[in-house]
């Protein structure tokens, strides 16, 4: 029997992948409108794309990026309590919450890319991390 937390973790998963497939979408036609000659590229600095196409076409891949970064925290945690036996009940639904931000601030960024936005759901979201952690510490105490 598998536990209920490892839904969001392959659901974050998938996210990540889905924002992969959009910044690939996005940022190749850009790349060609800018005149960068993929044969002849060669690799760099992160964001060393910036300024060289059109501001919104990177807003995917910064998001990206983003998936790659907090949500690792997510998946530690999460594997944690599934371990722990404590992948259920309100920490599988807490999960599910930080799941549901991450995808929203990820819609946000990389459309209107509002930052007031995207800054209270990226709040919202290390709060759920926070709780998910709290909830494995004491679990670990007891």
């Amino acid at each position: 029997m598998h536990s209920p937390i490892l839904g969001p973790v392959v659901a974050l998963v998938a996210w990540s992948l889905v924002m992969l497939v959009w910044m690939f979408l996005v940022r190749m036609p850009a790349l060609k409108r800018a005149g960068v000659d993929m044969s002849k590229a060669r690799g760099g600095r992160p964001g060393i794309l910036d300024g060289m196409v059109e501001e919104r076409a990177q807003w995917p891949a910064h998001n990206y990026i983003h998936l790659m970064e907090q949500p690792t925290l997510f998946y530690a945690i999460a594997l944690t309590l599934a371990l722990m036996g404590q992948g259920d009940g309100i920490n599988a639904w807490i999960a599910w919450g930080y799941v549901g931000l991450r995808i929203a601030h990820s819609l946000v960024q990389a459309t209107i890319n509002k930052v007031a936005i995207r800054f209270g759901l990226f709040v919202l979201s290390t709060v759920a991390l926070i709780a998910l952690t709290l909830h494995a510490g004491i679990a670990l105490l007891h």
